[in-house]
């Protein structure tokens, strides 16, 4: 008998993906069989529907599968009678472990069931939905290799585990209330309190209580949204002065009157991964949710249990009529992290790292093998843009043009991430945050390990950071001696570039502006407003931005009013100094830095485009001391988006020698103007002249293409300063009258966290013969 042999290729194991093969081939009346191998899902059929076969499967494919491909062969061989799912070949199979996913509609469907047996029960999943990455120890993904070993199934549940038609067919995490966790509501001293636990959590939060919620990746800090007192007070508590929370509403409906949301935020929103969704904000306020930001960050329930407080909070409807309801309940949900530290993921934990903070805990047994906060994404015309890649999208691989050997890149100091790059794909790991102390040093290594154990890889070349002191420079060095292998250290910026280069396929020459905070470069200086050329692992500095001095060092990088006075003193415009901070900040005292600018003392130069943000953020008084990491620029940005679009400041800025961007001719122009039109002439000038910079760099390739757009030119933008909506936007604008195309990060954040990406490009470029980085 001679049929057709399906291969489909992809994140097709563990998502329910053979029953779907299994649902089509029979409505289709096709004889075969299906199982998994070693390349993802394979299929034999043959009847005369199996034309339409391929695109069902593509069309109808579950929600959680990814098909990268479709080969079809002949087959030759005898089939069975009917279609079936067979077992797969001994030891052939390496099951994918997916991401965290958000409830599906089915499984909403089954908690407000009153007649079903999982109503109102808070660990309902099934193969298109619930937690994966969070509960797996190793691979394949099977249920003994996940938190929910401790949980045996029950006879229904063993039932639909083994039950091919239905959707809980090998849903790894499947259980129900008689065989699976259940919640329990501690206080503030561990007691366990009465009655039903979603009810009591529910009736705490709107009484203004604090409550750690146990979620997939880790703990939640709920309160009530609505009530300035109880936002103010979790601010006290957690000891975070500003920094903004995010909301979580039901739908988006219930957060439309305080966030616009558009197409791209809907789609984001609803998207499996059910991120937190940078919206900008709507006319109403919520007191202290977000302060001084034009942007809100919003999401919806992504588990069953956090969607059953809306349930509760609607009086336990049946059906899910009421889910698409405009409700008044939201609940900031900030990730109970404590001083900074990593995510608190188990109970003991919770109770002892929490206390002071929380007001009562709710909590369940199943145990989270990994934290992974939420992830942060922010919706542009290009597409989503990541702020931080977390849950819902790790450990989904990203796809490269080019194989090679096995490389462990530990990433940066701030916003860390490590990347496993293996064969065609590499892995980025979920934010790991800066290595400021022990614990996330402790997480570091964490999730060195478990990235390591669910890929069952071991590295040929591990990469880091140049700076000698980052604890991640450091961890380098102990796993290279432990598994004897090359180490290779990456400058910090030519890291960020080769990460577009990894995320968009170049594998040829590229130039590209790296523009972030701060980044040690190969000649031990700080960069950070850099002009550079990539062939392949050689990185050569076109030119850079006119440094900036640093008066009192570090401490300068945290107060914009000191960055204020370095860019007036730099520019030759000291005299203005007294009579601009009498104005802008009257309780600040200028002089003791005048003498260290003066005399060169602890003024280290920087060629930083973020120190250039802080110096116009001080200038205009928009901010004087931040209290989080990147606050002045967020609230430049904000007042630029505000404002609107303006004409870039003529003679806003010149070229030095040694291809040198010159924005000084800026800072007397913004002594004159009110904040939020020098913030958005700020954006406006900086990004014409960061395009002018790069259409004139002394490489011939890029001038003649600058010249000639006929020759496709691209140019590279990433680094922290590449998150700024406002900036891009109108860069881009610049590039494309050029014909210049804009390549920029999507599938991993343009900041730190996509650093580890660009060190493994590069490692494995090395490993051919060539050197890391040519200054």
């Amino acid at each position: 008998m001679t049929g057709r042999l399906f291969r489909v290729r992809g994140l097709v194991q563990g998502v329910g993906f053979r029953p779907h093969v299994w649902r089509v081939a029979n409505d289709l009346g096709l004889e075969g069989w299906v199982r998994n191998d070693g390349d993802g899902v394979i299929a034999a059929v043959n009847g005369k529907n199996w034309p339409k076969f391929e695109k069902r499967l593509r069309d109808e494919a579950p929600r959680l599968a990814r098909i990268d491909a479709v080969e079809i062969d002949e087959f030759v061989g005898s089939l069975p009678a009917g279609f079936a799912i067979i077992e797969s070949q001994a030891g052939a199979v390496r099951t994918a472990i997916g991401p965290d996913a958000a409830i599906c509609p089915d499984c909403i469907a089954d908690i407000c069931n009153p007649a079903g047996r999982r109503w109102r029960y808070a660990f309902t999943t099934c193969t298109h939905c619930g937690p994966r990455y969070t509960v797996s120890r190793g691979i394949p993904y099977d249920r003994s290799l996940t938190s929910m070993a401790a949980f045996p199934l029950c006879s229904p549940c063993q039932d639909e585990y083994t039950v091919p038609a239905d959707r809980r067919f090998h849903a790894e995490t499947t259980c129900c209330p008689d065989c699976g966790p259940q919640l329990r509501l501690l206080d503030a001293g561990g007691q366990p309190q009465g009655g039903d636990p979603v009810a009591e959590t529910l009736r705490l939060l709107c009484a203004g209580q604090i409550v750690a919620i146990k979620g997939l990746g880790g703990f939640h800090l709920a309160c009530d949204a609505r009530n300035a007192g109880a936002v103010t007070e979790l601010r006290r508590r957690k000891q975070r002065e500003a920094k903004p929370f995010a909301v979580m509403g039901l739908n988006p409906a219930s957060l439309a009157g305080f966030a616009r949301i558009g197409e791209g935020e809907l789609s984001l929103l609803r998207d499996v991964a059910a991120p937190i969704v940078l919206c900008p904000k709507a006319g109403q306020e919520l007191p202290g949710v977000a302060p001084g930001l034009v942007w809100l960050g919003a999401m919806l329930p992504a588990t069953p249990l956090h969607l059953l407080l809306w349930h509760e909070a609607a009086g336990r409807p049946a059906g899910t009529d009421w889910v698409e309801r405009v409700s008044d309940l939201l609940l900031v949900m900030t990730s109970a992290n404590p001083h900074g530290e990593p995510l608190v993921t188990g109970n003991d934990e919770a109770l002892a790292r929490l206390a002071g903070i929380a007001d009562a805990y709710l909590l369940h047994e199943r145990e989270i093998v990994i934290r992974c906060d939420d992830s942060v994404v922010r919706a542009t015309a290009q597409g989503p843009a990541f702020i931080r890649r977390a849950r819902g999208y790790v450990p989904v691989p990203i796809p490269l043009a080019e194989d090679g050997p096995t490389v462990l890149a530990l990433g940066g100091y701030l916003k860390n991430t490590v990347c496993v790059m293996k064969g065609g794909e590499a892995w980025l790991s979920q934010h790991i945050g800066g290595l400021d102390n022990a614990a996330a040093i402790g997480f570091l290594e964490e999730t060195v390990d478990h990235l390591l154990a669910i890929l069952d890889v071991r590295p040929d070349i591990i990469a880091h950071d140049l700076h000698p002191d980052y604890p991640s420079t450091h961890l380098a060095g102990r796993l290279a001696d432990r598994w004897d292998v090359p180490l290779h250290g990456v400058a910090h910026h030519a890291a960020h570039l080769a990460a577009i280069c990894a995320e968009h396929g170049v594998n040829g020459p590229l130039t590209g502006l790296a523009i972030d905070g701060v980044g040690l470069g190969p000649d031990g200086g700080a960069w950070g407003g850099e002009l550079l050329h990539l062939d392949r692992a050689d990185c050569q500095r076109l030119g850079h931005l006119q440094p900036l001095r640093l008066p009192g060092g570090d401490r300068a990088a945290r107060e914009p009013w000191r960055m204020a006075v370095a860019a007036l003193h730099g520019a030759g415009l000291a005299h203005h100094i007294a009579a601009w901070q009498q104005k802008t900040w009257p309780e600040r005292d200028a002089g003791p830095l005048l003498t260290l600018l003066a005399r060169d003392i602890r003024c280290p130069p920087t060629t930083s485009l973020g120190r250039y943000f802080d110096a116009a953020a001080g200038l205009l008084g928009v901010c004087d001391v931040m209290q989080y990491e990147g606050q002045a620029a967020m609230l430049l940005e904000g007042l630029a988006a505000q404002y609107g679009p303006v004409s870039p400041l003529a003679g806003g800025w010149r070229m030095l020698p040694g291809h040198v961007l010159d924005l000084s001719p800026l800072w007397p122009v913004l002594l004159e103007v009110d904040a939020a039109h020098g913030a958005a002439l700020f954006h406006a000038t900086l990004a014409a002249a960061l395009a002018d910079w790069a259409a004139t760099a002394p490489q011939a390739d890029f001038r003649r293409a600058a010249v000639n757009p006929e020759n496709g030119q691209k140019l590279a933008v990433s680094g922290g300063c590449a998150m700024n909506v406002v900036l891009m936007t109108q860069l881009r604008h610049h590039l494309e009258r050029a014909g210049v195309e804009m390549l920029e990060a999507r599938k991993v954040p343009p900041n730190d966290g996509g650093l580890a990406l660009g060190q493994a490009w590069l490692a494995r470029r090395a490993a051919a013969g060539r050197p890391a980085v040519q200054s």
